[in-house]
């Protein structure tokens, strides 16, 4: 993988291979970090979505990219990570009210802590996340509260913080962007979203379901920018 530097600082990118993380990851490039892109294994039902990590990260050219084995299905209470059916065919507005059970619990607590934990060891003071605060506004590690509260600890929870050589910031770039805004700034970066990963529910084969949540969203984000998206979904 070809890494792109610019301002000589390194970033920890979180990269699930979906839509929005591969806009980070391109985001964080046009500013001019060397990416470092970490990816979870976590027992999520939709690990095809590693794949389309490792696709993203070779495409937008990384300086490393690695994938950390956690299993959060020892505790379960997630669509995504227990025996529980991810909702289909839901309208915008009922995606919109309390929080869907696609939820996984403490799941951006989790992983910011692993980011941290590697920035560390990088000496790098910089995370980049791709949360969002209007699709899934239930979601409440998705806020801009939570983000500034974990911040705070985080300089507080390192040797090179107490040092003084890093002051950790966590870049949320997309958190106040529409689906379709993300998508228009990827689409001027160059993102090839043919090579993302957004189903919830996709076949064996990694083909999205087009009927989720998280499919709903990203067809409804192409359509407001008057173009198709690349992926091939079912015909209904």
């Amino acid at each position: 993988m070809s890494a792109q530097t610019g301002n000589g600082k390194k970033a920890v990118v979180l990269l699930s291979g979906g839509l929005d993380s591969a806009t980070v990851l391109a985001i964080a490039r046009a500013q001019g970090y060397e990416l470092y892109a970490l990816s979870f294994s976590y027992g999520q039902r939709h690990i095809w979505e590693l794949e389309a990590a490792a696709r993203v990260a070779e495409s937008i050219g990384v300086a490393g990219h690695r994938t950390a084995k956690i299993d959060l299905r020892v505790f379960g209470g997630s669509a995504l990570t227990d025996d529980i059916a991810v909702p289909k065919g839901r309208a915008v507005d009922e995606m919109s009210h309390g929080i869907p059970v696609t939820y996984v619990p403490a799941r951006n607590t989790i992983f910011l802590s692993f980011a941290l934990a590697w920035a560390e060891v990088l000496g790098s003071s910089d995370i980049f996340i791709g949360v969002n605060a209007l699709d899934y506004s239930g979601y409440p590690d998705c806020r801009p509260e939570f983000i500034q509260a974990y911040e705070i600890m985080a300089n507080l929870a390192t040797k090179a913080g107490v040092e003084g050589r890093q002051l950790l910031k966590i870049h949320t770039p997309l958190i106040a962007l529409s689906k379709a805004d993300i998508i228009a700034k990827g689409l001027e970066l160059g993102v090839d979203y043919a090579l993302t990963s957004s189903c919830y529910d996709p076949s064996a084969t990694g083909e999205p379901c087009g009927q989720c949540d998280s499919c709903l969203l990203r067809q409804k984000g192409f359509k407001e920018n008057g173009i198709n998206d690349p992926l091939r979904y079912p015909k209904n």
